[in-house]
């Protein structure tokens, strides 16, 4: 899209302004159909135009999908039709969910969702599964038992890749299933150079800005645990804002191109490597008339 290049010519208050062309390139790792082209304006009067792109995806491993019960999840694993387990009728199940995510989500009503399921693939009927009224488990129960199947909803299934029955029985029943937008086509993100912030010389945030991956607190906690002192220092300041400063080691101040300006001499002056972030809060602590000195020591005694 164009965007204003330059201001006010010299001795004329009118205003020319020079458009330059700035194209937007398509970055998806994967080509799309463009569906729809808006042509409009914005406030201001100038053009403007939107694409609406169309793709058409299959579920892969890191998608992530949910029940109506809020318990989401990302796929682990996607095995061929032949490896999957099945029941006594032959039935394959669509989705496992590990059992872990009960206990902690607490998600009663997907339990009775399936169960309830279940029943009403059985007699066609509807049923009221909230907490509050309806039909209770037991009757629910009740009427897999009479077409067949066991009161709790579990089932004899056997493994799809060595033959055998598994060793326990599996909840198993239809479940009403939503993909969510969260794709991992989407996020996929890597960096190795790139843009850095104006102000911290850091390295920018966010998959849309080509920023880098973070190493937070609790990585670095990690990475202590380890004592790996070196690797630390280059994840933490190498690869992030080295910058080399002259310090005074008399008066412990920041100096300037081999000079102390305090105490007027370039007879002390050490040069060393520290994060440009530290550097930046040193000069904003002098801006508030706190003055941090540095110790310095040498490296080899």
């Amino acid at each position: 899209m164009p965007i204003v290049s330059s201001s006010l010519q010299t001795g004329s208050m009118s205003a020319r302004a020079d458009y330059q062309d700035v194209p937007v390139s398509y970055k998806g790792p994967v080509s799309c159909f463009a569906e729809k082209v808006l042509v409009t304006a914005n406030d201001d009067g100038d053009p403007l135009i939107k694409i609406l792109l169309r793709q058409t995806r299959r579920p892969e491993i890191g998608d992530k999908f949910s029940s109506r019960h809020g318990q989401k999840g990302v796929v682990g694993l996607i095995v061929n039709q032949e490896d999957m387990p099945f029941n006594e009728v032959g039935i394959c199940p669509d989705i496992i969910m590990n059992p872990h995510g009960f206990p902690s989500r607490m998600t009663v009503g997907k339990l009775i969702e399936l169960l309830a399921g279940k029943a009403g693939v059985m007699d066609g009927k509807r049923r009221y599964g909230t907490a509050f009224a309806g039909d209770k488990v037991h009757d629910v129960g009740q009427v897999l038992v009479d077409n067949g199947f066991n009161y709790d909803g579990k089932d004899y299934f056997t493994s799809g890749i060595t033959g055998e029955p598994l060793e326990a029985y599996i909840y198993s029943g239809p479940v009403y299933y939503q993909k969510l937008k969260h794709m991992v086509m989407d996020k996929m993100h890597a960096r190795a150079k790139g843009p850095r912030a104006v102000l911290t010389r850091q390295p920018t945030e966010g998959r849309s800005r080509e920023g880098g991956l973070r190493l937070g607190e609790m990585e670095r906690d990690c990475l202590i645990g380890y004592g790996t002192s070196m690797l630390l220092v280059e994840r933490l300041m190498i690869s992030s804002d080295q910058f080399e400063v002259d310090v005074c080691s008399k008066c412990g101040l920041i100096g300037y191109s081999g000079w102390c300006h305090f105490c007027q001499s370039s007879h002390d002056i050490s040069s060393i490597k520290i994060p440009y972030a530290t550097k930046l809060l040193f000069q904003e602590l002098i801006g508030m008339n706190i003055i941090p000195r540095l110790t310095l020591k040498p490296s080899v005694e």
